[in-house]
This record gives structure tokens, C-alpha cells and sequence, in this order.
């Protein structure tokens, strides 16, 4: 993977990481599930694989600084393959190696973009939720394979260059959001470049546990035409009552 990502990094070439191995065993939890661990070589990342036959597509979910498998809204991550299923769509929870550092996590991104195109995925989408909200776009200006980028409830740190994503991008934030005000998705949106698109919701506070169904009708609309090249409405939009 490329090391100069960061032009204010110390050391530009630090910034490498590889795959050396992968493991796979069944989740017992839920035996269509796989647990992945990726041994790189600036550590492990550990995953969960809902892999989905006959498609090419596939989306690569992170959680925010504190990491985590489940994702916002209630645990929308969990619930992704269920709502992509009818769309091929195979989906990969990631969890960060060293979560709130950004550069690792968003290389840790880009490992689990190879990791997917290495088992037969074309396209790519990449959702992150709050610091992973800005890890994912910074991940999306980086890799090729990437066909869209989902930030939810994001920080502004690590987003400086979203001009150059050059992807569609969708902003989904709480107009409720104590932690990290929706003025930050406001700032990111003016920012990006077309297609692009943000949807705000009145009550939802960080977590979008207020809009859960509302986000789960949002996403299971926007990610399959967005990974096939489909043309996508855009625009800022605000949700009261839900």
C-alpha cells in the first residue's frame, strides 16, 4: 500500500502495511459468518466476514475511536447483511488494531479493501461512524476499488482533502448530536465535491439510535446503485419526527 498518503507525516514511509497471512473460522454465533484475522505486518486486525455468494460487491464497516464491530444506530453493522442481502452486497466489520490513531486506522481500512479484493470483490463501499466517519473518506480518496463512502456523525479531523474523493459520499448526522455537532457534516458537505449527499436527522443524537430505522431505509437504498454506478440524488436534507 502506498506510504505518502499524509504530506505532513514525519516519516512518509512508515506509513506501509501488509498482509503476510489470513485466518478464517466459523462464527459459532452465527455459522454464515466468518471471524477473520489479518496478520500484517504492523499487527493483527481482527474482523467479521459476511461473504455473500454470486455477487461482486462489498462494503467495509468501521467503528469510531473506541473501535467496535457493531456500529451505530443500535447496532446497525450487524444488521447490514440482512438489509444488503438481496443485493449480493458481502459485508466486513473491521476492527482497528489501534483505535483512535488515525493514520493506523485508516490503513487498516486499506488492508481490509485488499483483503476483499483478494477474495473476489470489484467493488467497493466504506462506512464509518464518527472518527471513523473521517477514516473512511480519507480511505476512500486512497483506493481505487472504492465505489462509495458512508460518514456517520463525523469528525472533522483527517477530512481536509474530501475535495479530492471523488467518489459519491453520503453524510448522515444527528441534529441532536452533543458530541460532535451535525455543523461538522454541514462543513464536510459544502466541501466534497458531486455527487455527494446529507441527510440530517432532528432528533437523533451521536449514535443515530433515534433515526435507526430511518438509516437502515437510507442505506439499504443508496449503497447498491451507489456501488454499481448507478446515477444518485443529491443533496442536503433534514428529517424531523421520526
Amino acid at each position: 500500500m502506498p506510504g505518502n498518503m499524509w504530506d505532513d507525516a514525519d516519516d512518509p514511509e512508515d506509513l506501509d502495511l501488509r498482509i503476510l497471512r489470513v485466518a478464517a473460522a466459523p462464527l459459532e454465533a452465527s455459522p454464515q459468518a466468518l471471524r477473520i484475522r489479518l496478520e500484517t505486518t504492523r499487527g493483527t486486525i481482527e474482523g467479521i466476514l459476511h461473504p455473500i455468494e454470486g455477487g461482486t460487491s462489498a462494503v467495509v464497516c468501521v467503528g469510531g475511536a473506541m473501535g467496535g464491530l457493531q456500529g451505530p444506530a443500535d447496532g446497525l453493522y450487524a444488521r447490514l447483511p440482512a438489509l444488503l442481502h438481496d443485493a449480493r452486497v458481502t459485508v466486513f466489520r473491521l476492527d482497528y488494531r489501534q483505535p483512535n490513531v488515525f493514520e493506523e486506522c485508516v490503513l487498516d481500512v486499506l488492508a481490509g479493501c485488499s483483503f476483499l479484493r483478494g477474495i473476489g470483490a470489484e467493488e467497493l463501499a466504506l462506512i464509518g461512524h464518527s472518527f471513523g466517519g473521517a477514516v473512511v473518506i480519507k480511505a476512500g480518496e486512497l483506493h481505487p476499488a472504492v465505489r462509495a463512502v458512508v460518514a456517520m456523525s463525523p469528525q472533522l479531523y483527517g477530512t481536509a482533502d474530501v475535495h479530492n474523493l471523488g467518489r459519491p459520499l453520503l453524510l448522515v448526522h444527528g441534529m441532536s448530536d452533543t458530541i460532535l455537532s451535525h455543523e461538522a457534516s454541514e462543513d464536510i458537505y459544502r466541501r466534497a465535491n458531486e455527487p455527494k449527499r446529507l441527510a440530517l436527522y432532528a432528533e437523533a443524537g451521536h449514535t443515530l439510535i433515534q433515526a435507526r430505522d430511518a438509516i437502515d431505509r437510507l442505506l439499504a437504498e443508496w449503497l447498491p446503485p451507489a456501488l454499481a454506478g448507478v446515477p444518485l440524488q443529491g443533496g442536503r436534507e433534514e428529517h424531523g419526527m421520526l
